[in-house]
């Protein structure tokens, strides 16, 4: 038996990466009877039958999954922004950190493009907010020595907008891997999906990058609805002030006696992260009671 890592599937075929070698790999029939297929990401003991191919026999537990794009075992998201063409919506940043936060994983914040905007009023917002930010250009090589360091020794899966250079940072991060990168429209301000599947790249000292293929197929709408009474807690800047409020079923809203809405008055909570509480919380409200995810 070999353990490995699984870092790329294409065709019914999963490529495991063990200390010796890649394999090239085939599942064993019982995962499909079971319903359930390996992943990108997750960590497999595999074999070699008497021709010599390669056989995934058994999936070890995953800390976390996800539908689209198809892969587990993510450590920390790393959310690419930019404050020029594609300019991000911090909205979407709101979103994929309730995202990490559920799936227990770290998030950082990627201000990109620093050579022609340096995306200042990104970076106040999200580091006010206690996220890790770092500000990169993938033209001139600013921050990636931080990034790296950052993402040191985890499975890290990149986010954004199309357009804002995710692939262009991780050609940084890993010169020869010559990942397609896509043009930026000017008439629409988005860019091109050029990534066509998941794929783990290597980094060195256990780290592993996904490159996954943009914003629209890390496909927030696949994710389950969460529970609007939890979601104060998938936002780590409320946390000092959760418990504190008159009362104890306070949605932090309207009430009164609110120690998040005080907070956000004293300048201690951003109004952007506060306003996408309020818009996640409204469309969290409009699911029914069955469809929400059991937050334990």
């Amino acid at each position: 038996m070999k353990e490995g890592i699984i870092t790329k599937a294409l065709s019914g075929f999963y490529y495991v990466t063990t200390e010796e070698a890649v394999l090239e790999c085939k599942a064993r029939g019982r995962f499909r009877l079971d319903g359930t297929s390996p992943l990108v990401g997750d960590r497999v003991l595999c074999s070699l039958d008497a021709q010599g191919r390669g056989r995934i026999d058994s999936v070890h537990k995953r800390r976390n999954w996800f539908i689209r794009p198809a892969v587990a075992n993510i450590d920390a998201m790393v959310f690419v922004a930019a404050n020029t063409n594609p300019v991000t919506d911090p909205f979407l940043v709101d979103r994929v950190s309730v995202i990490a936060a559920e799936a227990g994983c770290r998030l950082i914040v990627c201000v990109n493009k620093s050579d022609i905007d340096q995306g200042k009023e990104l970076c106040r917002i999200y580091s006010s907010s206690g996220f890790t930010v770092i500000r990169t250009s993938a033209e001139t090589g600013e921050g990636m020595d931080e990034l790296m360091a950052a993402i040191k020794g985890s499975v890290c899966a990149f986010t954004g907008n199309s357009g804002v250079g995710k692939s262009s940072i991780l050609n940084k991060l890993l010169p020869g891997a010559n990942i397609p990168t896509g043009e930026v429209s000017e008439k629409l301000g988005r860019g091109k999906h050029t990534t066509r599947h998941v794929e783990l790249y290597s980094l060195g000292d256990g780290t592993y990058v996904a490159d996954t293929p943009g914003f629209a197929s890390f496909d927030v709408e696949m994710m389950n609805p969460i529970p609007k009474e939890h979601l104060q807690y998938d936002f780590i800047d409320f946390e000092p002030f959760l418990g504190r409020c008159r009362f104890n079923d306070c949605a932090h809203l309207k009430e009164p006696g609110c120690a998040v809405t005080e907070a956000l008055n004293q300048g201690r909570i951003m109004p952007s992260r506060y306003r996408s509480y309020v818009r996640l919380y409204e469309l969290s409200s409009q699911h029914k009671p069955w469809e929400l995810k059991d937050p334990g």
